[in-house]
Formats: C-alpha cells, structure tokens, sequence
C-alpha cells in the first residue's frame, strides 16, 4: 500500500499539534493560480493566508511581484521579503496610519498603498503622509454587497474618490472590491453573482473616468471569484486561500483543483471508551471560529466532533478500538487562514521528513515598528 503523501517517516520527532507545510505542493498552487489568472501581471495574492516570508519569495520566483494585505505586520513581512507591491487592504485607523506611512519610508524599494471608505480616515491619513513628505497610493474600499466594510458605489464613493484627489499626502489609485460572500457551489452560478456584484464597481469607475479622475485598477474577489475576475483584463486578481488550500473550500468549490499544502499533526491523548476518542487539537490549534467540523482526519473519515475546547478535540468514531494513546493522526483544517495564525512556527516537509522549522512571521500585531503608549 502506498504511503499517503502527508504521512511523516519522522514523525516520532515532530511535537503536536503541529502545523506541517509542504513547499512543493504550495508552489504547485502558485502555477495553477498563475496559470487560472492568465498571467502573473493579473494577480495580487493575499499573504494571509500564509503569513510567512519563504512563501512569498516562491510568488516573486513565479514572477508575482503584487500582493495585498490585511496587517501592518504583514506589509512589513512582505516587504522585508522583496515584495516590491503591497496594498493594506484594510483602512488603517489610529495608529495603523503612521505605522503604513513608517513603512513606506523604512523600505522604499516597496510601493505602499492601502484602502479608505471614510473621508476622516483619509484625511488622517493624508495628514500623516504629508506630514513624512509622502503621497501614498488610495483606493477607495466598495462595498459590493457583504456589507462588511466600504462605501456603496454610489454618489458617496463618487465624493469621497475625488476628496484622494485633492488631500495633500493622498493620490487616487483605483478601487478595491471584496466579493468574500459569494461561494456558490455551481460555478455558474458563482460567476453571474460576480458579474452582477462588480456591475456597479465597473459603472463607478466609467464615471470617475468622466469626471477627469484616473482609476488605475479594480482589485477585486478573493480565491472563489478570482477565475471569474480574471476574464476581464482590467481587474486584479486578490486569491489567498488557494496556496494552501483547505476543508472549506475543497468541499464548496469543486471546480477549483488546488492542492492541500497545510496538515495539521495531532495526537491521541486518551480514550475516554465507546467510540471516543480525544486528540490534541483544541481551540489554540485549529480554528475554531464555525461550526464543526473544523478540521477532517483522512484517515478516520467518519470521525465527528463531540467537543471542543481549548487543548482537546473529542470525537466520535467507529475506529476508536484501533487507535490508542499517542497514535499519530493527520489532520486537514477547514479554515486554514486563521489556522496559520494560531502557530508560531511551520514544520516544513520535504520527501516526506519533516526537515526544519519557518516561523510564521506575520501571525503578529506588530512586528519592527512597535507603537509606544507614553
């Protein structure tokens, strides 16, 4: 019988739970991201996904030199990295302001930009520019219909575009539209939800265009919609997922073939009798922020959550007699994103070893430029 691909030779040596990372696979879904894209100028990868430096320098080797963000930390991680685009994909409030303007002057090298929705965030925003002799790059953040964060593409995106275009420290640079709600399981389907969700983006930007305002770009979707966005080539394609992919998506998306490059490492910890069985993989360990299931174990298929709590995950299986007290157990996360983050390091698997450790350097609020509370 061969030896499925996640299935550590060393994995007497590897502490759980542990976050295992294949490389290989990982760069296997960067081709495919590149090849659904239709090239690499058309994509602006998330890194948080994976939050670690190794793996955007495997986007620069594809020839991906855009990537989006959602933390300070993560523009720094990427940044520091060789990242030579970076957009905060999230409007920088309070302090988040001054540590984006920080680090467009500590790595020069990397064009910043970030998104707005709100005229008293940009202006702050612009304030903190101006005041380090910066003009930074805005977009302003649509709301496309998750009613999440954004301006609706209306009269008051209208108004609030063209005050980038007169507040010193700030200059126009497009729009950003997050399309996260859409994940219908027929492709189909999916993509008139698309279509109809990026109509009025695309309506905006025609009328800023007639107003004499520049709109250099559209980014928009994430991994479910970016097949879609990239039929058009005026749109940047932001997928994040699809480099490690997971559960979730696996399941709801069944026309997208990426790979899974995250396993978690667990173990059996006891037997409580019946058909359970309790290994550790708690809160601290997998994400716990849905519903069950929240990780699946491919090799006890039926296995069904019973309890979760901070260091244990209970389960009920019909498999419970094979299994005893510190059996080795592989485990696929259902949301893989905030799975990531709650490890400090990744165990990276070459040749089925387990052969050196990344830490994950973005899981982190703050990284260099710490804001000190007088």
């Amino acid at each position: 019988m061969t030896t499925p691909w996640y299935v550590l030779a060393n994995a007497a040596e590897v502490p759980s739970p542990a976050l295992l990372v294949f490389p290989d696979r990982a760069a296997e879904n960067i081709r495919r991201m590149v090849a659904r894209a239709g090239s690499v100028g058309r994509l602006r990868p998330h890194v948080k996904t994976h939050k670690l430096p190794e793996v955007l320098r495997m986007h620069l080797d594809a020839g991906v030199t855009a990537f989006k963000a959602a933390t300070p930390a993560e523009c720094e991680m990427a940044a520091s990295a060789g990242a030579p685009d970076v957009l905060l994909a999230y409007q920088p409030v309070g302090p988040a302001a001054s540590r984006l303007v920080a680090l467009a002057q500590a790595f020069p090298r990397t064009r910043f930009s970030t998104v707005v929705g709100d005229p008293a965030a940009a202006r702050a925003l612009g304030a903190a520019a101006a005041a380090a002799g910066l003009v930074l790059d805005v977009c302003v953040d649509i709301d496309c219909g998750m009613h999440r964060t954004g301006v609706e593409p209306g009269r008051d995106a209208e108004a609030l575009y063209a005050l980038l275009a007169t507040t010193p420290g700030l200059r126009p640079a497009g729009l950003h539209a997050y399309d996260g709600h859409l994940r219908q399981v027929d492709p189909a389907e999916r993509a008139a939800a698309c279509e109809t969700a990026l109509a009025p983006v695309r309506a905006l930007r025609d009328r800023l265009l007639a107003a004499g305002l520049p709109v250099p770009r559209i980014v928009a979707g994430g991994t479910p919609s970016f097949p879609v966005h990239a039929r058009h080539a005026d749109v940047e394609c932001s997928p994040g997922t699809c480099v490690f992919w997971d559960a979730q998506y696996a399941s709801g998306l069944p026309d997208l073939d990426f790979l899974y490059a995250v396993v978690l490492l667990t173990r059996v910890v006891s037997r409580p009798g019946g058909r359970r069985v309790c290994v550790d993989l708690g809160h601290k360990a997998v994400a716990a922020e849905g519903p069950h299931p929240r990780a699946i174990f491919p090799d006890v298929p039926d296995a069904v959550a019973v309890g979760h709590s901070e260091e244990h995950l209970v389960v009920e299986t019909d498999r419970a007699e094979a299994l005893h007290v510190g059996d080795v157990l592989y485990a696929i996360p259902w949301h893989v994103c905030p799975t990531v983050a709650l490890h400090d390091r990744a165990i990276v698997v070459h040749n089925g070893r387990a052969t050196e450790a990344w830490p994950i350097t973005a899981r982190v609020r703050t990284l260099t430029f710490e804001q000190r509370v007088e």
